[in-house]
Protein backbone atom coordinates (compact mmCIF):
# COMPACT_ATOMS: atom_id res chain seq x y z
CA UNK A 1 0.00 0.00 0.00
CA UNK A 2 2.89 2.46 0.67
CA UNK A 3 5.64 0.72 -1.65
CA UNK A 4 5.55 3.93 -3.78
CA UNK A 5 5.48 6.58 -0.34
CA UNK A 6 8.92 8.59 0.65
CA UNK A 7 9.67 6.98 3.79
CA UNK A 8 11.51 10.08 5.03
CA UNK A 9 8.05 12.21 4.21
CA UNK A 10 6.10 9.27 5.07
CA UNK A 11 7.79 9.57 8.84
CA UNK A 12 7.16 13.18 9.83
CA UNK A 13 3.71 12.92 8.56
CA UNK A 14 3.09 10.21 10.50
CA UNK A 15 4.47 12.03 13.92
CA UNK A 16 2.50 15.04 13.44
CA UNK A 17 -0.65 13.29 12.65
CA UNK A 18 -0.04 10.90 15.96
CA UNK A 19 0.99 14.60 17.75
CA UNK A 20 -2.67 15.79 17.04
CA UNK A 21 -4.36 12.51 17.99
CA UNK A 22 -2.46 13.35 21.84
CA UNK A 23 -3.56 16.26 21.65
CA UNK A 24 -6.72 15.69 20.61
CA UNK A 25 -7.68 12.76 23.69
CA UNK A 26 -5.86 15.41 25.84
CA UNK A 27 -7.88 18.24 25.32
CA UNK A 28 -10.67 16.48 27.17
CA UNK A 29 -8.73 17.77 30.66
CA UNK A 30 -7.78 20.72 29.23
CA UNK A 31 -9.86 23.77 30.73
CA UNK A 32 -11.55 20.59 32.51
CA UNK A 33 -15.10 20.93 33.84
CA UNK A 34 -16.91 19.39 36.47
CA UNK A 35 -18.72 17.54 33.52
CA UNK A 36 -18.66 17.00 29.92
CA UNK A 37 -22.16 15.86 30.28
CA UNK A 38 -23.58 19.04 28.92
CA UNK A 39 -23.59 21.24 25.08
CA UNK A 40 -22.31 23.52 27.10
CA UNK A 41 -19.53 22.14 28.04
CA UNK A 42 -19.05 19.28 25.08
CA UNK A 43 -20.04 21.78 22.43
CA UNK A 44 -19.44 24.67 22.78
CA UNK A 45 -15.93 24.04 25.21
CA UNK A 46 -17.42 25.63 28.40
CA UNK A 47 -18.22 29.02 26.80
CA UNK A 48 -15.13 30.54 28.20
CA UNK A 49 -12.54 30.88 24.90
CA UNK A 50 -10.85 33.76 24.83
CA UNK A 51 -8.95 36.29 22.03
CA UNK A 52 -6.24 33.87 21.83
CA UNK A 53 -8.21 30.29 21.69
CA UNK A 54 -11.02 31.95 19.63
CA UNK A 55 -8.75 33.45 17.15
CA UNK A 56 -7.05 30.08 16.07
CA UNK A 57 -10.30 27.99 16.69
CA UNK A 58 -12.62 30.13 14.28
CA UNK A 59 -9.75 30.91 11.62
CA UNK A 60 -9.23 27.32 12.03
CA UNK A 61 -12.50 26.78 11.34
CA UNK A 62 -13.29 28.98 8.27
CA UNK A 63 -9.72 28.40 6.38
CA UNK A 64 -10.00 24.36 5.89
CA UNK A 65 -8.11 22.04 4.32
CA UNK A 66 -9.96 21.74 1.20
CA UNK A 67 -9.53 26.00 1.24
CA UNK A 68 -5.74 25.06 1.08
CA UNK A 69 -6.43 22.69 -1.63
CA UNK A 70 -9.08 24.03 -3.92
CA UNK A 71 -8.29 28.49 -4.07
CA UNK A 72 -5.30 27.50 -5.54
CA UNK A 73 -6.43 24.86 -7.90
CA UNK A 74 -8.76 27.07 -9.12
CA UNK A 75 -5.69 29.58 -10.52
CA UNK A 76 -4.12 26.40 -11.44
CA UNK A 77 -7.10 25.50 -14.10
CA UNK A 78 -7.24 29.04 -14.82
CA UNK A 79 -10.38 29.89 -13.81
CA UNK A 80 -10.92 33.85 -14.38
CA UNK A 81 -13.25 34.53 -10.91
CA UNK A 82 -10.81 32.01 -9.26
CA UNK A 83 -9.12 35.01 -6.63
CA UNK A 84 -13.07 35.67 -5.13
CA UNK A 85 -12.01 33.93 -2.10
CA UNK A 86 -9.60 36.49 -1.16
CA UNK A 87 -12.42 39.91 -1.09
CA UNK A 88 -14.82 37.81 0.07
CA UNK A 89 -12.62 36.79 3.39
CA UNK A 90 -12.26 40.32 4.17
CA UNK A 91 -15.63 42.06 2.93
CA UNK A 92 -16.99 39.39 6.06
CA UNK A 93 -15.11 40.61 8.77
CA UNK A 94 -16.68 44.33 8.82
CA UNK A 95 -20.64 42.18 8.86
CA UNK A 96 -19.01 39.43 11.39
CA UNK A 97 -18.25 43.37 13.93
CA UNK A 98 -21.73 44.01 13.14
CA UNK A 99 -23.95 41.22 13.90
CA UNK A 100 -22.35 38.74 15.95
CA UNK A 101 -21.39 40.21 19.08
CA UNK A 102 -25.48 40.74 18.86
CA UNK A 103 -26.03 37.20 18.51
CA UNK A 104 -23.72 36.03 21.12
CA UNK A 105 -25.38 38.68 23.38
CA UNK A 106 -28.93 36.89 23.17
CA UNK A 107 -27.34 33.57 23.21
CA UNK A 108 -25.63 34.44 26.18
CA UNK A 109 -28.73 35.40 27.88
CA UNK A 110 -30.95 32.68 27.33
CA UNK A 111 -28.18 29.54 26.70
CA UNK A 112 -28.75 29.84 23.05
CA UNK A 113 -26.40 26.65 21.68
CA UNK A 114 -27.22 27.40 17.97
CA UNK A 115 -28.62 29.49 15.97
CA UNK A 116 -31.98 27.94 15.24
CA UNK A 117 -32.25 28.33 19.13
CA UNK A 118 -32.07 32.25 18.86
CA UNK A 119 -34.51 31.88 15.89
CA UNK A 120 -37.31 29.62 18.02
CA UNK A 121 -36.71 32.46 20.99
CA UNK A 122 -36.89 35.14 18.96
CA UNK A 123 -40.59 34.19 16.33
CA UNK A 124 -41.99 31.49 18.76
CA UNK A 125 -41.75 29.05 15.93
CA UNK A 126 -40.51 25.72 16.08
CA UNK A 127 -41.90 25.17 12.50
CA UNK A 128 -38.73 27.59 11.36
CA UNK A 129 -36.14 26.75 14.28
CA UNK A 130 -36.41 23.33 12.28
CA UNK A 131 -36.35 24.53 8.87
CA UNK A 132 -32.99 26.67 10.07
CA UNK A 133 -31.54 23.33 11.85
CA UNK A 134 -32.69 21.37 8.88
CA UNK A 135 -30.85 23.58 6.00
CA UNK A 136 -27.74 23.87 8.48
CA UNK A 137 -27.11 20.27 8.82
CA UNK A 138 -27.65 19.95 5.06
CA UNK A 139 -25.32 22.47 4.51
CA UNK A 140 -22.68 21.06 6.76
CA UNK A 141 -22.66 17.70 5.78
CA UNK A 142 -21.14 18.64 1.99
CA UNK A 143 -18.74 21.04 3.38
CA UNK A 144 -17.05 18.10 6.27
CA UNK A 145 -17.19 15.84 2.96
CA UNK A 146 -14.70 17.91 1.06
CA UNK A 147 -12.29 18.06 4.34
CA UNK A 148 -12.43 14.18 4.09
CA UNK A 149 -11.64 15.49 -0.35
CA UNK A 150 -8.98 17.24 0.84
CA UNK A 151 -7.11 14.61 2.77
CA UNK A 152 -7.60 11.96 -0.10
CA UNK A 153 -6.31 14.28 -2.27
CA UNK A 154 -2.62 14.65 0.16
CA UNK A 155 -2.92 10.89 0.06
CA UNK A 156 -2.42 10.29 -3.29
CA UNK A 157 0.08 12.73 -4.02
CA UNK A 158 1.82 11.20 -1.05
CA UNK A 159 1.16 7.36 -3.13
CA UNK A 160 -0.78 5.95 0.25
CA UNK A 161 -2.60 3.21 -1.74
CA UNK A 162 -2.48 4.19 -5.14
CA UNK A 163 -1.36 0.94 -5.80
CA UNK A 164 -4.01 -1.11 -4.60
CA UNK A 165 -6.91 -2.36 -6.69
CA UNK A 166 -8.96 -3.21 -3.30
CA UNK A 167 -11.12 -0.13 -2.42
CA UNK A 168 -10.43 -0.92 1.19
CA UNK A 169 -6.91 -1.29 0.89
CA UNK A 170 -6.96 1.92 -1.14
CA UNK A 171 -9.22 3.95 1.02
CA UNK A 172 -7.73 2.58 4.58
CA UNK A 173 -6.01 5.64 5.37
CA UNK A 174 -8.94 7.89 5.57
CA UNK A 175 -11.04 4.89 7.54
CA UNK A 176 -8.11 5.25 10.04
CA UNK A 177 -7.48 9.00 9.81
CA UNK A 178 -11.87 9.06 10.30
CA UNK A 179 -11.86 6.90 13.58
CA UNK A 180 -9.42 8.95 15.05
CA UNK A 181 -11.08 11.90 14.37
CA UNK A 182 -14.13 10.29 15.84
CA UNK A 183 -12.94 8.84 19.19
CA UNK A 184 -11.47 12.44 19.79
CA UNK A 185 -14.30 14.45 19.08
CA UNK A 186 -16.81 12.24 20.96
CA UNK A 187 -14.11 12.17 24.15
CA UNK A 188 -13.18 15.92 24.15
CA UNK A 189 -15.79 17.55 22.09
CA UNK A 190 -15.33 21.34 21.09
CA UNK A 191 -11.87 21.15 22.98
CA UNK A 192 -10.59 19.06 20.46
CA UNK A 193 -10.71 20.86 17.24
CA UNK A 194 -9.81 24.04 19.43
CA UNK A 195 -6.30 22.95 21.12
CA UNK A 196 -5.07 21.13 17.83
CA UNK A 197 -6.31 24.38 16.00
CA UNK A 198 -2.66 25.78 17.24
CA UNK A 199 -0.41 22.97 15.96
CA UNK A 200 -2.54 23.41 12.58
CA UNK A 201 -2.36 27.39 12.10
CA UNK A 202 1.63 27.50 12.97
CA UNK A 203 2.05 24.70 10.88
CA UNK A 204 0.18 25.95 7.60
CA UNK A 205 1.67 29.61 8.41
CA UNK A 206 5.07 27.77 8.20
CA UNK A 207 4.11 25.77 5.08
CA UNK A 208 2.79 28.53 3.33
CA UNK A 209 5.37 31.73 4.09
CA UNK A 210 8.33 29.35 3.21
CA UNK A 211 6.65 28.23 -0.11
CA UNK A 212 6.10 31.81 -1.13
CA UNK A 213 9.90 33.07 -0.55
CA UNK A 214 11.55 29.52 -1.05
CA UNK A 215 9.71 28.14 -4.51
CA UNK A 216 9.51 31.32 -6.59
CA UNK A 217 13.66 31.81 -5.72
CA UNK A 218 13.92 28.10 -7.21
CA UNK A 219 11.96 28.40 -10.65
CA UNK A 220 13.07 31.92 -11.23
CA UNK A 221 10.56 34.30 -9.74
CA UNK A 222 7.52 36.13 -9.50
CA UNK A 223 8.55 37.96 -12.47
CA UNK A 224 9.09 34.84 -14.24
CA UNK A 225 6.10 32.83 -12.54
CA UNK A 226 3.56 35.50 -14.23
CA UNK A 227 4.45 35.98 -17.31
CA UNK A 228 4.83 31.69 -17.95
CA UNK A 229 1.22 31.98 -16.44
CA UNK A 230 -0.28 34.46 -19.16
CA UNK A 231 2.02 32.26 -22.08
CA UNK A 232 0.58 29.18 -20.93
CA UNK A 233 -3.47 30.50 -20.43
CA UNK A 234 -2.95 32.76 -24.03
CA UNK A 235 -1.48 29.29 -25.60
CA UNK A 236 -4.88 27.34 -24.01
CA UNK A 237 -6.76 29.62 -25.22
CA UNK A 238 -5.44 29.90 -29.24
CA UNK A 239 -5.75 26.17 -29.09
CA UNK A 240 -8.98 25.78 -28.04
CA UNK A 241 -10.62 28.54 -29.62
CA UNK A 242 -13.39 26.98 -31.76
CA UNK A 243 -14.29 24.68 -27.91
CA UNK A 244 -14.31 27.90 -25.88
CA UNK A 245 -16.45 29.72 -29.00
CA UNK A 246 -19.05 26.43 -28.89
CA UNK A 247 -19.05 26.75 -25.40
CA UNK A 248 -17.64 23.32 -24.82
CA UNK A 249 -14.82 24.54 -22.67
CA UNK A 250 -14.07 28.16 -20.28
CA UNK A 251 -11.01 30.77 -21.47
CA UNK A 252 -8.36 30.49 -18.95
CA UNK A 253 -7.50 34.12 -17.84
CA UNK A 254 -5.30 36.03 -14.99
CA UNK A 255 -8.13 38.29 -14.29
CA UNK A 256 -12.00 38.32 -15.12
CA UNK A 257 -13.30 39.93 -18.25
CA UNK A 258 -15.52 42.75 -17.90
CA UNK A 259 -18.40 40.05 -18.72
CA UNK A 260 -17.46 38.53 -15.52
CA UNK A 261 -17.15 41.66 -12.95
CA UNK A 262 -20.58 40.90 -11.27
CA UNK A 263 -19.62 37.19 -11.48
CA UNK A 264 -16.78 37.55 -9.62
CA UNK A 265 -18.70 40.67 -7.64
CA UNK A 266 -21.56 38.23 -6.70
CA UNK A 267 -19.17 35.58 -5.50
CA UNK A 268 -17.69 37.70 -3.29
CA UNK A 269 -20.26 39.23 -1.78
CA UNK A 270 -22.68 36.06 -1.39
CA UNK A 271 -19.71 33.85 -0.54
CA UNK A 272 -19.38 36.64 2.59
CA UNK A 273 -22.70 36.87 3.41
CA UNK A 274 -22.87 32.72 3.74
CA UNK A 275 -19.46 32.16 5.55
CA UNK A 276 -21.02 32.83 9.21
CA UNK A 277 -24.27 31.66 8.78
CA UNK A 278 -22.98 28.45 8.80
CA UNK A 279 -23.52 26.57 12.20
CA UNK A 280 -19.91 25.36 12.91
CA UNK A 281 -18.86 29.10 12.42
CA UNK A 282 -21.22 30.63 14.81
CA UNK A 283 -20.68 27.48 17.18
CA UNK A 284 -16.80 29.07 17.30
CA UNK A 285 -18.08 32.39 18.28
CA UNK A 286 -20.19 31.03 20.79
CA UNK A 287 -17.56 29.36 22.45
CA UNK A 288 -16.03 32.58 23.41
CA UNK A 289 -16.26 34.44 26.86
CA UNK A 290 -17.63 37.82 25.95
CA UNK A 291 -18.43 40.65 23.53
CA UNK A 292 -15.03 41.78 22.96
CA UNK A 293 -13.29 38.82 22.16
CA UNK A 294 -15.67 38.47 19.17
CA UNK A 295 -15.12 42.38 18.21
CA UNK A 296 -11.35 41.68 18.62
CA UNK A 297 -11.23 38.48 16.14
CA UNK A 298 -13.06 40.61 13.51
CA UNK A 299 -10.18 42.79 13.71
CA UNK A 300 -7.93 40.27 14.29
CA UNK A 301 -8.93 37.45 12.00
CA UNK A 302 -8.04 39.34 8.34
CA UNK A 303 -4.42 38.29 8.58
CA UNK A 304 -5.95 34.76 7.73
CA UNK A 305 -7.05 36.44 4.26
CA UNK A 306 -2.99 37.85 4.09
CA UNK A 307 -2.21 34.19 4.09
CA UNK A 308 -5.04 33.36 1.60
CA UNK A 309 -3.84 35.72 -0.92
CA UNK A 310 -0.43 34.18 -0.58
CA UNK A 311 -1.93 30.41 -0.23
CA UNK A 312 -3.87 31.40 -3.87
CA UNK A 313 -1.09 31.97 -5.75
CA UNK A 314 0.51 28.82 -5.32
CA UNK A 315 -1.67 28.06 -8.54
CA UNK A 316 0.08 30.10 -10.75
CA UNK A 317 3.47 29.33 -9.24
CA UNK A 318 2.65 25.09 -9.69
CA UNK A 319 2.20 26.40 -13.07
CA UNK A 320 5.38 28.11 -13.44
CA UNK A 321 7.53 25.10 -11.30
CA UNK A 322 5.89 23.18 -14.56
CA UNK A 323 3.39 20.75 -12.06
CA UNK A 324 1.46 18.29 -14.67
CA UNK A 325 -2.06 16.57 -12.84
CA UNK A 326 -4.81 15.51 -14.34
CA UNK A 327 -6.92 17.20 -11.59
CA UNK A 328 -5.92 20.67 -10.12
CA UNK A 329 -6.93 19.80 -6.66
CA UNK A 330 -3.84 17.52 -6.70
CA UNK A 331 -1.55 20.90 -7.82
CA UNK A 332 -0.42 22.67 -4.72
CA UNK A 333 0.32 18.67 -2.65
CA UNK A 334 1.83 17.78 -6.03
CA UNK A 335 4.29 21.55 -5.94
CA UNK A 336 5.55 20.87 -2.61
CA UNK A 337 6.41 17.14 -3.38
CA UNK A 338 8.44 17.96 -6.34
CA UNK A 339 10.23 21.16 -4.68
CA UNK A 340 10.48 20.50 -1.15
CA UNK A 341 13.09 18.15 0.36
CA UNK A 342 10.99 15.10 1.82
CA UNK A 343 11.30 16.16 5.14
CA UNK A 344 9.64 19.12 5.22
CA UNK A 345 6.89 18.14 2.28
CA UNK A 346 5.82 15.83 4.90
CA UNK A 347 5.42 18.61 7.06
CA UNK A 348 3.30 20.20 4.33
CA UNK A 349 0.91 17.31 3.85
CA UNK A 350 0.44 16.79 7.48
CA UNK A 351 -0.66 20.81 7.86
CA UNK A 352 -2.94 20.00 5.28
CA UNK A 353 -4.19 16.84 6.63
CA UNK A 354 -4.68 18.22 9.85
CA UNK A 355 -6.29 21.63 8.33
CA UNK A 356 -9.05 18.74 7.78
CA UNK A 357 -8.96 17.20 11.15
CA UNK A 358 -9.64 20.78 13.07
CA UNK A 359 -12.87 22.10 10.76
CA UNK A 360 -14.36 18.88 10.26
CA UNK A 361 -14.44 17.97 13.57
CA UNK A 362 -15.97 21.38 14.65
CA UNK A 363 -18.51 20.74 12.11
CA UNK A 364 -20.09 17.77 12.93
CA UNK A 365 -20.39 19.08 16.46
CA UNK A 366 -22.65 22.00 14.95
CA UNK A 367 -24.49 20.05 12.81
CA UNK A 368 -24.76 17.39 16.13
CA UNK A 369 -25.73 20.22 17.93
CA UNK A 370 -28.19 21.01 15.80
CA UNK A 371 -29.95 17.75 16.13
CA UNK A 372 -29.76 18.08 19.70
CA UNK A 373 -31.20 21.17 20.46
CA UNK A 374 -33.67 21.96 17.46
CA UNK A 375 -35.05 18.51 16.52
CA UNK A 376 -34.26 15.81 19.19
CA UNK A 377 -35.65 18.11 22.07
CA UNK A 378 -38.10 20.57 19.97
CA UNK A 379 -39.77 17.07 19.18
CA UNK A 380 -39.00 13.65 20.19
CA UNK A 381 -37.85 14.40 23.68
CA UNK A 382 -39.15 17.89 25.14
CA UNK A 383 -38.26 17.24 28.84
CA UNK A 384 -34.62 16.38 28.27
CA UNK A 385 -31.88 16.82 30.62
CA UNK A 386 -28.38 18.09 29.93
CA UNK A 387 -26.62 14.76 30.07
CA UNK A 388 -29.56 13.60 27.58
CA UNK A 389 -28.30 16.84 25.44
CA UNK A 390 -24.89 15.73 25.47
CA UNK A 391 -24.89 11.80 24.57
CA UNK A 392 -27.58 13.08 21.93
CA UNK A 393 -24.62 14.92 19.89
CA UNK A 394 -22.00 12.80 20.74
CA UNK A 395 -23.82 9.92 18.88
CA UNK A 396 -24.88 12.79 16.22
CA UNK A 397 -21.70 13.97 15.66
CA UNK A 398 -20.31 10.26 14.93
CA UNK A 399 -23.01 9.68 12.37
CA UNK A 400 -22.75 13.13 10.90
CA UNK A 401 -19.17 12.12 9.89
CA UNK A 402 -20.06 8.64 9.25
CA UNK A 403 -22.68 9.94 6.46
CA UNK A 404 -19.71 12.30 5.21
CA UNK A 405 -17.23 9.26 4.75
CA UNK A 406 -20.07 7.40 2.27
CA UNK A 407 -20.55 10.96 0.93
CA UNK A 408 -17.22 11.30 -0.34
CA UNK A 409 -16.30 7.05 -0.83
CA UNK A 410 -19.46 6.87 -3.36
CA UNK A 411 -19.83 9.97 -5.30
CA UNK A 412 -17.46 11.77 -7.77
CA UNK A 413 -14.96 14.54 -6.29
CA UNK A 414 -16.52 16.52 -8.85
CA UNK A 415 -19.98 16.34 -7.30
CA UNK A 416 -18.64 16.75 -3.72
CA UNK A 417 -17.25 20.23 -4.92
CA UNK A 418 -20.12 21.39 -6.57
CA UNK A 419 -22.67 20.18 -3.62
CA UNK A 420 -20.63 21.98 -1.28
CA UNK A 421 -21.30 25.32 -3.26
CA UNK A 422 -25.10 24.26 -3.66
CA UNK A 423 -24.54 24.45 0.44
CA UNK A 424 -23.58 28.22 -0.23
CA UNK A 425 -26.78 28.31 -1.83
CA UNK A 426 -28.61 26.80 1.20
CA UNK A 427 -27.10 28.65 4.19
CA UNK A 428 -28.02 31.73 2.40
CA UNK A 429 -31.12 31.35 2.64
CA UNK A 430 -31.30 31.42 6.73
CA UNK A 431 -29.96 34.53 6.84
CA UNK A 432 -33.09 36.83 6.82
CA UNK A 433 -34.60 35.10 9.92
CA UNK A 434 -30.85 35.20 11.76
CA UNK A 435 -29.34 38.37 11.21
CA UNK A 436 -32.28 40.80 10.34
CA UNK A 437 -34.14 39.29 13.43
CA UNK A 438 -30.71 40.54 15.49
CA UNK A 439 -32.14 43.78 14.99
CA UNK A 440 -35.99 43.97 14.26
CA UNK A 441 -39.21 41.54 14.54
CA UNK A 442 -41.07 43.15 12.09
CA UNK A 443 -40.80 40.48 9.44
CA UNK A 444 -43.68 37.45 10.27
CA UNK A 445 -42.97 34.21 11.13
CA UNK A 446 -44.47 32.59 8.48
CA UNK A 447 -43.71 34.89 5.93
CA UNK A 448 -39.96 34.04 7.26
CA UNK A 449 -40.98 30.29 6.61
CA UNK A 450 -42.44 30.73 2.81
CA UNK A 451 -39.17 32.95 1.90
CA UNK A 452 -37.31 30.55 2.68
CA UNK A 453 -38.85 27.64 1.24
CA UNK A 454 -38.85 29.73 -1.81
CA UNK A 455 -35.44 30.88 -2.01
CA UNK A 456 -34.54 26.97 -1.25
CA UNK A 457 -36.29 25.65 -4.20
CA UNK A 458 -35.32 28.22 -6.54
CA UNK A 459 -31.96 28.17 -5.70
CA UNK A 460 -31.85 23.96 -5.70
CA UNK A 461 -33.82 24.48 -9.22
CA UNK A 462 -31.13 27.11 -10.52
CA UNK A 463 -27.95 25.08 -9.32
CA UNK A 464 -29.59 22.07 -10.93
CA UNK A 465 -29.67 23.42 -14.62
CA UNK A 466 -26.60 24.63 -14.61
CA UNK A 467 -24.15 22.15 -16.64
CA UNK A 468 -20.28 21.77 -16.91
CA UNK A 469 -17.96 19.79 -19.38
CA UNK A 470 -17.88 17.36 -16.50
CA UNK A 471 -21.51 16.76 -15.60
CA UNK A 472 -25.18 17.71 -16.70
CA UNK A 473 -26.20 19.48 -13.40
CA UNK A 474 -24.93 21.06 -10.64
CA UNK A 475 -21.78 22.24 -12.66
CA UNK A 476 -21.12 25.22 -11.19
CA UNK A 477 -22.59 28.36 -8.91
CA UNK A 478 -23.61 30.66 -11.73
CA UNK A 479 -26.32 32.17 -13.80
CA UNK A 480 -27.62 34.47 -15.64
CA UNK A 481 -29.48 37.52 -13.45
CA UNK A 482 -33.31 36.93 -14.75
CA UNK A 483 -34.46 38.56 -17.54
CA UNK A 484 -30.01 39.53 -18.28
CA UNK A 485 -27.12 37.88 -19.57
CA UNK A 486 -25.10 38.55 -16.97
CA UNK A 487 -23.47 35.94 -15.22
CA UNK A 488 -24.44 35.93 -11.06
CA UNK A 489 -23.81 34.00 -8.03
CA UNK A 490 -26.94 31.33 -7.54
CA UNK A 491 -27.03 31.62 -3.99
CA UNK A 492 -27.45 35.76 -4.28
CA UNK A 493 -30.32 35.67 -7.32
CA UNK A 494 -32.33 33.02 -4.47
CA UNK A 495 -31.39 35.40 -1.48
CA UNK A 496 -33.20 37.91 -3.11
CA UNK A 497 -36.12 35.94 -4.06
CA UNK A 498 -36.10 34.97 -0.48
CA UNK A 499 -36.26 38.60 0.60
CA UNK A 500 -38.89 40.00 -1.92
CA UNK A 501 -41.32 37.37 -1.01
CA UNK A 502 -40.64 37.49 3.44
CA UNK A 503 -41.23 41.28 2.54
CA UNK A 504 -44.52 41.18 0.92
CA UNK A 505 -45.94 38.46 2.98
CA UNK A 506 -45.14 40.13 6.02
CA UNK A 507 -47.44 43.24 4.87
CA UNK A 508 -50.12 40.35 3.61
CA UNK A 509 -50.07 38.26 7.24
CA UNK A 510 -50.29 41.35 9.23
CA UNK A 511 -53.06 42.85 7.38
CA UNK A 512 -54.38 39.28 7.57
CA UNK A 513 -53.88 39.48 11.74
CA UNK A 514 -51.97 36.37 11.27
CA UNK A 515 -50.38 35.61 15.61
CA UNK A 516 -47.24 36.29 15.57
CA UNK A 517 -46.21 34.43 18.55
CA UNK A 518 -44.17 35.82 21.89
CA UNK A 519 -41.09 37.53 21.13
CA UNK A 520 -38.36 35.48 24.62
CA UNK A 521 -35.90 38.45 23.97
CA UNK A 522 -35.80 41.88 24.95
CA UNK A 523 -33.74 45.12 23.88
CA UNK A 524 -31.06 44.48 26.62
CA UNK A 525 -30.15 41.03 25.56
CA UNK A 526 -28.65 41.96 22.26
CA UNK A 527 -26.15 44.11 24.56
CA UNK A 528 -25.22 41.77 27.61
CA UNK A 529 -21.64 40.82 28.22
CA UNK A 530 -19.90 38.48 30.47
CA UNK A 531 -20.56 38.72 34.21
CA UNK A 532 -24.44 40.04 33.20
CA UNK A 533 -26.64 37.37 34.72
CA UNK A 534 -28.89 35.03 32.35
CA UNK A 535 -32.67 34.25 32.51
CA UNK A 536 -32.17 31.10 34.64
CA UNK A 537 -30.02 33.80 37.02
CA UNK A 538 -32.37 36.33 37.23
CA UNK A 539 -35.55 34.14 38.47
CA UNK A 540 -36.22 32.67 41.58
CA UNK A 541 -35.43 28.82 42.13
CA UNK A 542 -38.80 27.73 41.58
CA UNK A 543 -39.45 29.78 38.31
CA UNK A 544 -36.07 28.41 36.91
CA UNK A 545 -36.53 26.99 33.94
CA UNK A 546 -34.48 25.70 30.98
CA UNK A 547 -33.88 27.80 27.87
Amino acid sequence: MIDDVNGVAFGIFIFLFLVVTVLGFAAARWRRAKSMASLDEWGLGGRGFGTFIAWFLIGGDIYTAYTFIAVPATLYAGSAVGFFAVPYTIVVYPLIFLFLPRLWSVSHRHGYVTPADFVQGRYDSRALALVVALTGILATMPYIALQLVGMQVVLEVMGVGTDSDNWFVKDLPLFIAFVVLAAYTYSSGLRAPALIAFVKDTLIYIVILVAVFYIPGQIGGWDHIFSTVGDSFASFNSENADAIAAGEAAPKATMPPEALHWAYGSLALGSALALFMYPHSVTGVLSTRSRSVIRRNAALLPAYSFLLGLLALLGFVAIAAGVKVENPQQSVPQLFEEQFSPWFAGVAFAAIVIGALVPAAIMSIAAANLWTRNIYRAFINRNATHAQEAAQSKVASLLVKFGALIFVLALSKSFAINLQLLGGVWILQTLPAIVIGLYTRWMHRWALFAGWAVGMAWGTWLAYGVASPAQDHFGGPLVNFPGTETKVYIALVAFLANLVVAIVLTFVFRAMHLAEGVDQTRGQDYYADAGDPGVEDELEPTEAVRP
